[in-house]
């Protein structure tokens, strides 16, 4: 039996397929669909994985350079990888294990401080319009107040017209 040859696109296509799904039977089932060896498929994942880590090794992409949006889909991505798998995963994308660990720490520190802010957030909120409720009252009361006076303001002028000006009784 001869070897077949297969391109370069195919192989990454299947490396893709590969790494899309997480665990060994993932890629036996791939390897499978694919009519080719399972070890076959694992060293070119090895090989893919190698260039891009020479790639990553240059300046392409580093870790620091990561999206929050994508650091937290290689989080959820990789959440249900076993460990070889994970690192095949972190090979593919010039990254290593402890890097997603420490994005994920990163994320549950944050967690707990973004959850006091919208805690703090929503207190003053409701201290805010408890506020303005209470001033709206008070601009209320005062606008009735300052009508009251303008309209006794007005019979004062009326009165004073119709009857002239009042001499004190004293």
């Amino acid at each position: 039996m001869g070897r077949q040859h297969f391109s370069q696109s195919f192989k990454e296509q299947a490396v893709q397929k590969a790494l899309s799904g997480a665990g060994m039977k993932h890629r036996q089932e791939v390897a499978a669909n694919l009519g080719i060896g399972y070890s076959t498929l694992n060293k070119w994942i090895g090989a893919l994985s190698a260039n891009n880590v020479s790639k990553a090794g240059s300046g392409e992409r580093r870790p620091a350079d990561w999206t929050a949006q994508e650091r937290l889909q290689a989080i959820i991505q990789t959440d249900t990888f076993e460990e070889t798998d994970l690192g095949a995963y972190c090979r593919s994308q010039g990254i290593y294990p402890h890097h997603i660990q420490q994005w994920k720490q990163e994320l549950l520190d944050i967690m707990p401080a973004k959850e006091d802010q919208l805690k703090k957030i929503r207190a003053e909120k409701r201290q805010l319009k408890a506020e303005n409720d209470q001033l709206k009252h008070e601009l209320n009361r005062k606008e009735k107040a300052l009508a009251e006076a303008a309209a006794l303001l007005v019979l004062k002028k009326k009165a004073q017209t119709l009857w002239g000006e009042q001499e004190d009784d004293s």
